[in-house]
Protein backbone atom coordinates (compact mmCIF):
# COMPACT_ATOMS: atom_id res chain seq x y z
CA UNK A 1 0.00 0.00 0.00
CA UNK A 2 1.43 3.41 -0.96
CA UNK A 3 2.01 6.25 1.49
CA UNK A 4 -0.81 8.25 -0.11
CA UNK A 5 -3.24 5.39 0.41
CA UNK A 6 -2.25 5.16 4.06
CA UNK A 7 -2.98 8.85 4.59
CA UNK A 8 -6.32 8.46 2.86
CA UNK A 9 -7.26 5.63 5.18
CA UNK A 10 -6.12 7.54 8.23
CA UNK A 11 -8.37 10.43 7.25
CA UNK A 12 -11.47 8.30 6.72
CA UNK A 13 -13.37 9.11 9.86
CA UNK A 14 -17.01 9.45 10.85
CA UNK A 15 -18.05 11.17 14.06
CA UNK A 16 -21.03 9.36 15.58
CA UNK A 17 -23.68 11.47 17.23
CA UNK A 18 -26.44 8.98 17.93
CA UNK A 19 -28.56 8.87 21.06
CA UNK A 20 -27.12 6.78 23.91
CA UNK A 21 -28.21 3.36 25.09
CA UNK A 22 -29.59 3.91 28.58
CA UNK A 23 -29.76 0.91 30.89
CA UNK A 24 -33.12 1.88 32.36
CA UNK A 25 -34.64 1.84 28.86
CA UNK A 26 -33.27 -1.60 27.97
CA UNK A 27 -35.62 -4.51 27.49
CA UNK A 28 -34.57 -7.34 29.78
CA UNK A 29 -35.11 -9.72 26.87
CA UNK A 30 -32.34 -9.28 24.25
CA UNK A 31 -34.51 -10.80 21.51
CA UNK A 32 -37.09 -8.07 22.04
CA UNK A 33 -34.39 -5.40 22.03
CA UNK A 34 -32.93 -6.86 18.84
CA UNK A 35 -36.40 -6.80 17.28
CA UNK A 36 -36.74 -3.10 18.19
CA UNK A 37 -33.39 -2.27 16.60
CA UNK A 38 -34.18 -4.36 13.52
CA UNK A 39 -37.49 -2.52 13.06
CA UNK A 40 -35.64 0.79 13.33
CA UNK A 41 -33.11 -0.39 10.72
CA UNK A 42 -36.02 -1.23 8.41
CA UNK A 43 -37.60 2.18 9.04
CA UNK A 44 -34.27 3.87 8.27
CA UNK A 45 -34.22 1.97 4.96
CA UNK A 46 -30.92 0.29 5.70
CA UNK A 47 -30.01 -1.73 2.64
CA UNK A 48 -30.39 -5.43 3.45
CA UNK A 49 -30.72 -5.03 7.23
CA UNK A 50 -30.78 -8.84 7.48
CA UNK A 51 -27.25 -9.12 6.04
CA UNK A 52 -24.89 -10.40 8.73
CA UNK A 53 -21.32 -11.57 8.97
CA UNK A 54 -21.09 -15.20 10.02
CA UNK A 55 -17.77 -16.17 11.59
CA UNK A 56 -16.84 -19.83 11.99
CA UNK A 57 -13.61 -21.64 12.77
CA UNK A 58 -11.94 -24.96 12.20
CA UNK A 59 -11.47 -27.41 15.03
CA UNK A 60 -7.99 -25.91 15.46
CA UNK A 61 -9.38 -22.38 15.72
CA UNK A 62 -8.52 -21.05 12.24
CA UNK A 63 -11.29 -18.50 11.53
CA UNK A 64 -13.21 -17.58 8.40
CA UNK A 65 -16.08 -15.17 7.84
CA UNK A 66 -18.62 -14.29 5.17
CA UNK A 67 -21.94 -12.48 4.72
CA UNK A 68 -25.16 -14.50 4.97
CA UNK A 69 -28.80 -13.44 5.34
CA UNK A 70 -30.88 -13.73 8.50
CA UNK A 71 -34.04 -15.72 7.77
CA UNK A 72 -35.52 -16.09 11.22
CA UNK A 73 -35.16 -14.62 14.72
CA UNK A 74 -37.09 -15.68 17.80
CA UNK A 75 -36.53 -16.93 21.33
CA UNK A 76 -34.84 -20.05 19.95
CA UNK A 77 -32.16 -18.16 18.05
CA UNK A 78 -31.11 -16.70 14.71
CA UNK A 79 -31.42 -18.81 11.57
CA UNK A 80 -29.90 -18.82 8.09
CA UNK A 81 -29.55 -21.27 5.21
CA UNK A 82 -26.57 -22.62 3.33
CA UNK A 83 -24.85 -25.56 1.66
CA UNK A 84 -23.88 -28.16 4.27
CA UNK A 85 -20.81 -29.08 2.19
CA UNK A 86 -19.50 -25.50 1.95
CA UNK A 87 -16.52 -24.32 3.96
CA UNK A 88 -18.80 -22.94 6.66
CA UNK A 89 -20.76 -26.19 6.73
CA UNK A 90 -17.65 -28.32 7.10
CA UNK A 91 -16.31 -26.07 9.85
CA UNK A 92 -19.60 -26.13 11.76
CA UNK A 93 -19.66 -29.92 11.55
CA UNK A 94 -16.39 -30.02 13.53
CA UNK A 95 -16.69 -26.84 15.58
CA UNK A 96 -20.34 -25.81 16.14
CA UNK A 97 -19.62 -22.43 17.74
CA UNK A 98 -19.90 -19.23 15.73
CA UNK A 99 -20.60 -15.52 15.81
CA UNK A 100 -22.97 -13.24 13.89
CA UNK A 101 -22.39 -9.52 13.38
CA UNK A 102 -24.91 -7.00 12.07
CA UNK A 103 -23.69 -3.54 11.06
CA UNK A 104 -26.18 -0.80 10.26
CA UNK A 105 -24.02 2.25 9.38
CA UNK A 106 -27.02 4.52 8.77
CA UNK A 107 -27.82 4.18 12.47
CA UNK A 108 -24.26 3.82 13.73
CA UNK A 109 -25.16 0.46 15.24
CA UNK A 110 -23.68 -2.98 15.49
CA UNK A 111 -25.00 -6.19 17.06
CA UNK A 112 -22.73 -9.13 17.86
CA UNK A 113 -24.22 -12.54 18.69
CA UNK A 114 -22.21 -15.51 19.97
CA UNK A 115 -23.40 -19.06 20.45
CA UNK A 116 -23.70 -22.65 19.34
CA UNK A 117 -24.97 -23.43 15.85
CA UNK A 118 -27.00 -26.50 14.91
CA UNK A 119 -29.00 -27.61 11.89
CA UNK A 120 -32.69 -26.85 11.56
CA UNK A 121 -34.98 -29.81 10.98
CA UNK A 122 -35.40 -31.25 7.50
CA UNK A 123 -39.05 -30.18 7.59
CA UNK A 124 -38.15 -26.55 8.37
CA UNK A 125 -35.54 -26.50 5.63
CA UNK A 126 -37.91 -28.00 3.07
CA UNK A 127 -40.63 -25.51 3.99
CA UNK A 128 -38.30 -22.56 3.49
CA UNK A 129 -36.77 -24.02 0.31
CA UNK A 130 -40.25 -24.16 -1.24
CA UNK A 131 -40.63 -20.38 -0.78
CA UNK A 132 -37.40 -19.52 -2.60
CA UNK A 133 -37.43 -18.17 -6.18
CA UNK A 134 -36.95 -20.92 -8.76
CA UNK A 135 -33.55 -19.52 -9.72
CA UNK A 136 -32.36 -19.74 -6.12
CA UNK A 137 -33.66 -23.29 -5.82
CA UNK A 138 -31.78 -24.32 -8.95
CA UNK A 139 -28.68 -22.50 -7.76
CA UNK A 140 -28.64 -24.59 -4.58
CA UNK A 141 -28.64 -27.73 -6.70
CA UNK A 142 -26.05 -26.88 -9.35
CA UNK A 143 -23.41 -25.19 -7.16
CA UNK A 144 -21.12 -27.45 -5.08
CA UNK A 145 -20.24 -24.44 -2.94
CA UNK A 146 -16.61 -23.79 -1.97
CA UNK A 147 -15.23 -26.29 -4.50
CA UNK A 148 -12.87 -25.26 -7.32
CA UNK A 149 -14.51 -24.70 -10.72
CA UNK A 150 -12.56 -24.46 -13.97
CA UNK A 151 -14.64 -21.69 -15.53
CA UNK A 152 -17.98 -19.87 -15.31
CA UNK A 153 -19.38 -21.66 -18.36
CA UNK A 154 -19.56 -24.96 -16.46
CA UNK A 155 -21.88 -23.39 -13.91
CA UNK A 156 -24.07 -21.70 -16.54
CA UNK A 157 -24.43 -24.89 -18.61
CA UNK A 158 -25.39 -26.90 -15.52
CA UNK A 159 -27.96 -24.28 -14.52
CA UNK A 160 -29.62 -24.35 -17.94
CA UNK A 161 -29.70 -28.16 -17.93
CA UNK A 162 -31.47 -28.29 -14.57
CA UNK A 163 -33.75 -25.45 -15.62
CA UNK A 164 -34.95 -27.59 -18.51
CA UNK A 165 -35.12 -30.73 -16.36
CA UNK A 166 -37.44 -29.15 -13.78
CA UNK A 167 -39.48 -26.95 -16.10
CA UNK A 168 -43.05 -26.99 -14.81
CA UNK A 169 -42.12 -29.34 -11.96
CA UNK A 170 -41.64 -28.99 -8.23
CA UNK A 171 -37.95 -28.71 -7.37
CA UNK A 172 -36.96 -30.89 -4.39
CA UNK A 173 -34.60 -29.57 -1.74
CA UNK A 174 -31.15 -31.11 -2.25
CA UNK A 175 -29.86 -33.17 0.67
CA UNK A 176 -26.74 -31.00 0.94
CA UNK A 177 -28.67 -27.78 1.55
CA UNK A 178 -30.62 -26.56 4.56
CA UNK A 179 -30.92 -24.34 7.57
CA UNK A 180 -28.87 -23.55 10.65
CA UNK A 181 -29.81 -21.80 13.87
CA UNK A 182 -27.49 -20.04 16.31
CA UNK A 183 -28.64 -20.35 19.89
CA UNK A 184 -27.04 -17.33 21.61
CA UNK A 185 -25.10 -17.35 24.83
CA UNK A 186 -24.26 -13.63 24.48
CA UNK A 187 -25.69 -10.69 22.52
CA UNK A 188 -23.88 -7.36 22.47
CA UNK A 189 -25.42 -4.08 21.28
CA UNK A 190 -23.05 -1.34 20.13
CA UNK A 191 -24.09 2.25 19.54
CA UNK A 192 -21.60 4.68 18.00
CA UNK A 193 -21.08 7.82 20.13
CA UNK A 194 -18.97 10.99 20.12
CA UNK A 195 -15.16 10.87 20.48
CA UNK A 196 -15.22 7.10 20.06
CA UNK A 197 -16.83 6.78 23.52
CA UNK A 198 -19.30 4.25 22.19
CA UNK A 199 -22.02 2.45 24.15
CA UNK A 200 -21.55 -1.32 24.55
CA UNK A 201 -24.24 -3.27 26.39
CA UNK A 202 -23.77 -7.02 26.55
CA UNK A 203 -26.38 -9.59 27.50
CA UNK A 204 -25.06 -12.93 28.74
CA UNK A 205 -27.23 -15.94 29.35
CA UNK A 206 -27.26 -17.26 32.91
CA UNK A 207 -27.64 -20.92 33.79
CA UNK A 208 -31.32 -20.79 32.84
CA UNK A 209 -32.55 -20.42 29.26
CA UNK A 210 -34.76 -17.39 29.81
CA UNK A 211 -32.61 -15.32 32.17
CA UNK A 212 -30.01 -12.82 31.02
CA UNK A 213 -27.55 -10.57 32.80
CA UNK A 214 -26.69 -7.20 31.26
CA UNK A 215 -23.43 -5.29 31.71
CA UNK A 216 -21.92 -2.16 30.21
CA UNK A 217 -18.42 -2.46 28.76
CA UNK A 218 -15.77 0.14 28.05
CA UNK A 219 -15.74 0.95 24.31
Amino acid sequence: MSEIDKKTLQNLRIEYSSSPIIETELDRNPFSFFGKWFDEAMAAEVREPNAMTLATATRDGVPSARIVLLKGADQNGFSFYSNYLSRKGKELAKNPFGCLVFFWPELGRQVRIEGKISKLSKEESEAYFATRPIGSQLGAIVSPQSQVIENREILDVAFKAYEQKFEGKKIPKPAHWGGYILNPIAIEFWQGRYSRLHDRLRYERTNTKSNWEVARYYP
